[in-house]
Parts: structure tokens; sequence; C-alpha cells
């Protein structure tokens, strides 16, 4: 059984969202927590939210299936990060000129199942 997890519009760069989620993808569930505890990253208390809400997804589903899941065996099936909308803003430059600051969002996605990723 598989449970999943979105979390849309998150004010960082996918860029710098998906170094972090390379670090736990294929992980068991409690390891990726316990690394995403100590990554001091701005994405990862995101995606450790993220990963605990997919958990509590999947113990959701099983007790709606009557069908048993132990959390212990769920692992980091998929996760992967696409971009958003951009936020475009101006900054104002010397003589009278203007630059615009792209502030990026990302969509982060995390799926987790039982057994070997």
């Amino acid at each position: 059984m598989e449970a999943k997890a979105k979390l849309k519009l998150a004010r960082v760069s996918p860029r710098k969202a998906r170094l972090v989620a390379d670090l736990v993808r294929g992980r068991d569930v409690g390891e990726a927590i316990e690394i995403l505890a100590f990554t001091r990253k701005k994405s990862a208390p995101l995606i450790r939210r993220l990963l605990e809400s997919a958990v509590a997804n999947a113990e959701y589903q099983a007790e709606r299936t009557n069908t048993f899941v132990d959390v212990d065996e769920l692992v980091v099936k998929e996760i992967y990060v696409d971009q958003g909308p951009t936020l475009r803003r101006f900054r104002p430059r010397a003589r009278g000129m203007a630059t615009r600051i792209h502030k990026k969002t990302s969509h982060i996605t995390v799926v987790v199942g039982q057994g070997v990723a």
C-alpha cells in the first residue's frame, strides 16, 4: 500500500529543496525523519512535516480498508520537487531603474510504501 502527501506553494526554491529531498529518497521513514531533524536547511522541516503527514495518511488508509500497516516497515518510495509559480518583485536601483527579483516556489510530493524502494 502506498500513501501520498503534497505540499504546494512552499516558499523555497526547487533547486534548494531537491538537495534535501535527495538525502531521504529510498530510506526508511524513521531514518529519513532522523536525518531531516538534524539537517540545517530551510526545506528540511517542511519535508519532515510532509513525511510525517504521508505516514499518517498511510495509517488512516490502512484503518479505513481494515488492513495492517507497520509504520517501521514504511520506506520513502518517491520524493520529488516541482517548480511552482514564481513571485515577481521589483527592487529600485541606481538612476531610476528597477531590477526584477524572482521569489521561487515549490511543489513537494512524498510517496511512502512498504518494502524496498
